[in-house]
């Protein structure tokens, strides 16, 4: 095994390993299909035309009910449906400003678009190594459209806001006359640190979109859910953005397949993700976060760079079987890095203390590596 390898001699490693930890098990194409295939025939589900249709329809009725809002609609994509949301906020508003995390989507990951399409300034408003709070958006005194909350914090290790946190940031916001967008991704992920139904999470936003891959494990697409006359507007920055296709069918029918099985198994992955990091303590050259997990995504920071940490993980994975975490980048620190980890089914098939044990394996290895410098 040499010593550095290639992307694809590492995706070959990975596929190589009995277990992998991170993520859900990925179906080929052709299975993907065929479930698809069967599942509909199954449900008797006709196609669609542009949105209209019982499947489409009756899968944004389920969505809205489960957020305790009384309508949605199905997007494409959620930066279409992010993006529609900060249109009607800020036109309804005449101020095209809106508040932001640090490390949201839309600013890092976006090319900008919420500027080249629809000529809005997106304000910063908080700290990017935690979710956002009343005290912040207090100490933002730019007048704001709205306020895009995201829950989890991806990019700070699926954090979230304690309960009554959130509560206050959603009172502050009302008080200022903010209109308050969930930016709501993996909402699907919080509700059992929460220990809340979605619906009651959801209530005091204006507004929430919430994706049809991540975590649910759709071919694509999201569903913003509103109100019904942000809705219709949101129907109609729908067609402007190019977003009312022919069939959304594939797309809604693959969220709708695996829907209600991925909900129920994420009170498991968080006590999975929970059980993680406990065992994962003591390591010296390993942290966690945050410490105590908020959702069944966190993430891992090495005292090492990126390619000592991934040379050992391939070293371990030749040597075990076992694939412990995927990307490895560097972090702030110089010298250290990160990596995230997503703890999907596969996470719930693994052997705990075997997986531990592969971590214990990296720690030493880092150790040793350490020693040589």
């Amino acid at each position: 095994m040499p010593a550095v390898l290639t992307p694809d001699q590492r995706q070959a490693l990975r596929r190589d390993c009995a277990v992998v930890v991170p993520g859900f098990a990925q179906a080929r194409a052709a299975d993907d299909f065929r479930q698809l295939a069967d599942w509909c025939q199954a449900h008797e589900v006709a196609h669609d035309l542009y949105g209209q249709g019982p499947l489409v329809e009756g899968f944004e009725r389920k969505i809205a009910s489960l957020l305790g809002l009384p309508a949605a609609v199905f997007m494409p994509s959620g930066i279409m449906a992010q993006q529609a949301a900060v249109r009607i906020w800020t036109e309804a508003a005449a101020l095209p400003r809106f508040g932001v995390h640090p490390t949201s989507h839309l600013l890092h990951h976006e090319a900008e678009s919420h500027a080249a399409l629809l000529h809005c300034h997106a304000v910063p408003v908080g700290h990017s190594h935690r979710p956002l709070t009343a005290a912040d958006l207090a100490s933002c005194r730019q007048p704001l459209a709205c306020l895009i909350a995201e829950l989890p914090i991806r990019e700070a290790g699926g954090q979230l806001p304690s309960w009554d946190e959130l509560q206050a940031l959603k009172a502050a916001a009302r008080a200022r006359g903010i209109r308050l967008h969930m930016d709501g991704a993996r909402l699907w992920e919080s509700a059992a640190h929460y220990g809340r139904p979605h619906a009651e999470i959801a209530a005091g936003f204006d507004s929430v979109y919430v994706s049809m891959y991540k975590g649910v494990g759709g071919f694509a697409g999201a569903v913003l859910a509103g109100e019904p006359a942000f809705i219709d507007e949101a129907r109609l920055w729908r067609k402007r953005l190019g977003g009312t296709l022919f069939h959304l069918s594939p797309m809604v029918a693959a969220a709708a397949m695996r829907f209600d099985a991925r909900l129920a198994l994420m009170p498991a992955l968080y006590q999975r993700a929970l059980a993680l990091a406990a065992g994962l303590r003591g390591l010296s050259h390993l942290r966690v976060n945050p410490a105590t997990p908020q959702s069944n995504l966190m993430h891992l920071f090495f005292d090492a760079d990126a390619d000592t940490v991934q040379a050992a993980r391939d070293h371990i994975a030749a040597e075990t079987g076992i694939w412990l975490f995927d990307r490895v980048d560097a972090a702030d620190a110089p010298g250290f890095s990160r990596t995230e980890l997503y703890l999907g089914d596969r996470a719930l098939e693994a052997e705990l203390a075997s997986v531990l044990a592969g971590f214990q394996q990296l720690n030493r290895a880092l150790s040793v590596a350490g020693q040589a410098l």
